[in-house]
């Protein structure tokens, strides 16, 4: 079988992981996922460990982000406040 390889949506893949026998939660921001013999290989434009992610700030980030998004004017900042939105809600 021919590898597969698709997009991967902020927001919608969350990795967890095994280091130092701890389980870890990461937040993928968007990226590439590849399989090809029953292996997978990801390929992130940004990723955060959850432990890493203040909880205070996150919530700040989506309060900010919302609010500029419902002041966006034209296309491109809607687009921008809509992504920094999908990012902000990914964290939290």
């Amino acid at each position: 079988m021919p590898p597969i390889a698709t997009a991967v949506d902020i927001g919608l893949f969350f990795l967890r992981i095994r280091r130092n026998g701890q389980w870890l939660t990461v937040a993928l921001m968007g990226g590439f996922a590849i399989i090809s013999n029953n292996e997978i290989t990801i390929l992130g434009n940004d990723a955060e460990i959850s432990t890493d992610i203040d909880p205070q700030e996150a919530k700040q980030t989506l309060e900010i982000a919302e609010a500029n998004l419902s002041i966006a004017e034209g296309k491109r900042q809607a687009i921008e406040s809509n992504l920094a939105l999908r990012r902000a809600r990914t964290r939290v």
